[in-house]
């Protein structure tokens, strides 16, 4: 069975991997020189490909991010730099042997259905390679092509800024500091790019103010105890505790757990309606600029003027020199019909976020457009891992009708959720997300039934961090390295910190029965607060 896979990313490496586990053909078509997609960076914005900007760390721990059978080194510093990460993705390729599976310097053009697709699930495939064009016909499609690629500048809803004779642009298009030298800076957003586009402004320039209609949480990556904020957050134990309360004891409950690092509403960051779960804002500085005065917070845009804006509910005019625009990216598909995969309002209706729900053949999916609270990597392994296999035929999706419904209600309870924003269905729990993919495969862990062969390892995997080598314990694609790796994963984590060791000093890692006492503790205080 030959795959066409699109993009040699994060998603797209995984998803050759995958295929080559399950023993079919697969063809990766990467339009770049190289891999890495989002984690190659460049000096310059390069057109179709994403952009970082040249100090970009990860939000999530190594441990937490890893390919399931691909620890990170032990000493890679707990959040990567964009080079490091890098390292690690050529070093994965390396290992598994993806490169040669890698079509370098070929753009794909269009894919369309085979005229006899009711039958066969074909697609016919054109690439283009130095201005010549090919057609291909494969048996399925991965489509690993990411979201970050089309910037989403909806400039109609800033009332004035045709007037403003200053400087704006998308954050797609920021790469160092220097341009902010000196310059009374505006950012628009409140992402994750956005704060950290406003605290490296605030170091070099006159004045920056982060402008915010909804407000956020912000975590720091560091969290209690020092360590990884992920691997506090995403335990099973958690989890249940989330999402097992009724709706409002467990917001309540957020709410005041990410108060404790500090109030977010006298910093001007409390989301305006509490009530609803937000993606979380990860950075570690933004609360002492705030406080140090370096940042400012300010309610969303009324209107721009000359050389200043308005905010609402503020009558006074803030002059102004840069806008910087940090308002997310357009889901995009230029290679596929609209029958295909049809977009509306920024976002693609698949089922589990993966399927369309109306082809006659599931021989098409999307890999890694999603928002996970948590590790994007492991996630689209995931996915990787249950795609091949409903390839092959080995897991079966239901009836469109079923999947449909489902679509359509998880819209509704994601608006509930997270609120009214454009990537609002694209967030979802990642833990439980993944835990559902891997029982369609058969390789989500049996905390019950390991507690009888390894409690241990048992209790490892439900009060600790629940790290990707989980789901290699069983199933398909079992790794026999899995449990060593759950069992040193908190040793891969405090190799890095801890350089200087004193005498007599306690064990590098936190001992089980100390993490099951803390997350206990926490649980009661939770359970209590009411």
């Amino acid at each position: 069975m030959r795959v066409a896979v699109v993009g040699a990313g994060v998603s797209g490496l995984t998803a050759i991997k995958c295929c080559l586990e399950e023993g079919l053909e697969p063809t990766c078509f990467e339009q770049s020189r190289d891999i890495g997609g989002l984690w190659r960076y460049t000096e310059h914005v390069e057109a179709g490909r994403p952009s970082l900007y040249s100090s970009v760390i990860s939000n999530t721990s190594k441990e937490m991010s890893a390919f399931s059978d691909f620890p990170y080194p032990e000493d890679f510093p707990v959040f990567l730099p964009h080079a490091q990460l890098l390292d690690y993705l050529r070093s994965y390729a390396k290992r598994f042997g993806l490169q040669e599976h890698i079509k370098f310097g070929t753009t794909v053009v269009s894919i369309q259905k085979c005229p006899d697709f009711a039958t066969t699930g074909q697609w016919d495939v054109v690439t283009e390679v130095d201005g010549k064009q090919t057609s291909h016909v494969f048996d399925a499609i991965m489509v690993c092509s990411g979201n970050f690629s089309e910037p989403s500048l909806p400039l109609h809803c800033f009332p004035g800024i045709e007037r403003f004779r200053g400087q704006y642009f998308h954050s797609r298009q920021y790469k160092h500091p220097d341009v902010f030298q000196g310059k009374r800076v505006l950012v628009v957003g409140m992402g994750n790019s956005g704060v950290d586009i406003a605290v490296e402004a605030s170091r070099v320039a006159a004045k920056v103010t982060i402008c915010t209609s909804r407000g956020a949480w912000v975590f720091s990556r560091v969290f209690d105890h020092g360590y990884p904020w992920d691997m506090v957050f995403n335990t099973r134990l958690m989890s249940l505790i989330r999402n097992s309360l009724p709706r409002p004891l467990s917001q309540e409950l957020i709410n005041y757990r990410v108060n404790q690092w500090f109030n977010h509403e006298n910093y001007g960051l409390q989301p305006e309606k509490s009530c609803l779960v937000r993606e979380p804002v990860l950075n570690d500085d933004l609360p002492s600029y705030i406080l140090t005065g370096r940042i400012t917070i300010k309610p969303g845009v009324k209107e721009f003027k000359d050389s200043s804006v308005v905010f609402h509910n503020c009558p006074e005019e803030e002059p102004i020199d840069i806008i910087v625009f940090c308002t997310g990216y357009n889901a995009s598909f230029p290679f596929l019909e609209e029958a295909v995969i049809k977009v509306e309002n920024k976002h693609a209706s698949l089922y589990k976020y993966v399927f369309p729900t109306h082809l006659q053949r599931p021989t098409l999916a999307v890999l890694g457009l999603i928002k996970p609270l948590g590790g994007i990597m492991p996630v689209t392994e995931m996915q990787a891992r249950w795609v091949t296999r409903v390839f092959k035929g080995l897991c079966q999706l239901p009836p469109q009708s079923v999947m449909e419904k489902e679509v359509n209600e998880k819209k509704k309870n994601q608006v509930r959720r997270f609120g009214l924003s454009f990537d609002e269905v694209l967030k979802t729990d990642c833990l439980v997300y993944m835990d559902k993919l891997a029982s369609f495969i058969g390789a989500k862990p049996s905390v019950l039934g390991l507690l009888c062969r390894d409690p241990w390892l048992a209790l490892t995997i439900f009060f600790g961090p629940c790290t990707p080598y989980q789901y290699r314990l069983g199933g398909p694609g079992r790794w026999e390295g899995a449990r060593q790796a759950i069992l040193t994963q908190w040793d891969r984590t405090l190799k890095p910190t801890r350089t200087r060791v004193p005498a007599g000093s306690s064990s590098p890692c936190p001992s089980l029965l100390t993490v099951v006492g803390f997350l206990l503790l926490l649980a009661a205080v939770f359970f209590c607060f009411q």
